[in-house]
């Protein structure tokens, strides 16, 4: 009974482990994670661990975000609040501005459609497809961009280019869409450059991860007295320190490599997917 007991800690912190370190890594790369990690339940057959545990990994890779830009989400809430007083408009206080915009479709639309999110959506073959599209597209973008030379700043992006990438995040509602990929696509539409386009996208995660765990807090209904704290601040540890090294590490590389590597990955992801579907 006792080796049972054992066995069953040992497997679903085994669980909770993956899932946490999967969450932190595909968060903030152009490669979707709820397309990853809808795999584990679907492939292995392991449970759901929960809204609990949902939470805890989204304010692991919201402590990471907000750390890693702690300097640009510092300068951008006293400009806002500065401008919100009276004070004359600033470049930041204007990006502050754009980013409460941009934030609003995906706002709106994962509240009118949070059922149908959370409901048939959520299938592999949909996260296979969605792959597979939106790689091309980023890809697509990236390239265009690259031969127009394109290589504006955020300073020059106005608030219909911000509501632009803000209606192309609701598309990352579903899943294997990427809300990384899918706004990196956009803003480079635009001509922002690689580095803008990506701090642009980060920034943006801050309020939809925030948001999205407060709507996770709300559906919450299970027994505060039923939560394993210990696990769940495990849980949000583990992803907040992969999520931030993911964030590092890819605008260290996003600059000298592009979008190509992730392209591919997403690529034979998809496609792998459909085989193993077929």
């Amino acid at each position: 009974m006792l080796g049972d007991m054992w066995r069953g800690a040992a497997i679903e912190l085994l669980q909770i482990t993956v899932l946490a370190l999967v969450q932190g890594l595909t968060e903030f790369l152009p490669v979707s994670s709820s397309g990853h990690l809808l795999l584990p339940s679907v492939v292995f057959g392991w449970p759901d661990q929960g809204l609990a545990f949902d939470i805890a990994v989204h304010v692991g890779t919201l402590i990471a975000v907000i750390t890693y830009l702690r300097a640009d989400v510092l300068a951008l809430c006293v400009a806002l609040f500065r401008r919100l007083t009276g004070g004359s408009e600033t470049t930041q206080s204007r990006l502050a501005l754009q980013l409460i915009l941009a934030t609003l479709p995906a706002g709106l639309m994962g509240i009118l459609l949070k059922d149908l999110i959370q409901g048939d959506v959520r299938a592999l073959g949909i996260v296979a497809v969605t792959s597979i599209v939106f790689a091309l597209l980023l890809w697509a973008a990236d390239a265009r961009a690259q031969r127009r030379g394109d290589a504006q700043g955020l300073e020059t992006l106005g608030f219909a280019g911000a509501l632009f990438i803000g209606c192309a995040q609701a598309l990352a509602l579903i899943p294997g869409t990427s809300r990384s990929g899918v706004t990196l696509t956009a803003a480079r539409i635009l001509g922002l450059r690689r580095e803008s386009a990506a701090k642009f996208s980060f920034l943006l995660s801050i309020p939809i991860i925030l948001a999205s765990g407060l709507l996770l807090a709300v559906d919450a209904s299970v027994d505060e007295s039923s939560f394993d704290w210990g696990l769940l601040a495990y849980a949000a540890i583990a992803s907040a320190l992969v999520a931030f090294a993911s964030i590092h590490f890819f605008m260290r590389l996003l600059p000298r490599v592009g979008v190509l590597p992730f392209v591919i990955y997403r690529l034979l992801f998809g496609a792998a997917l459909l085989l193993w579907l077929s």
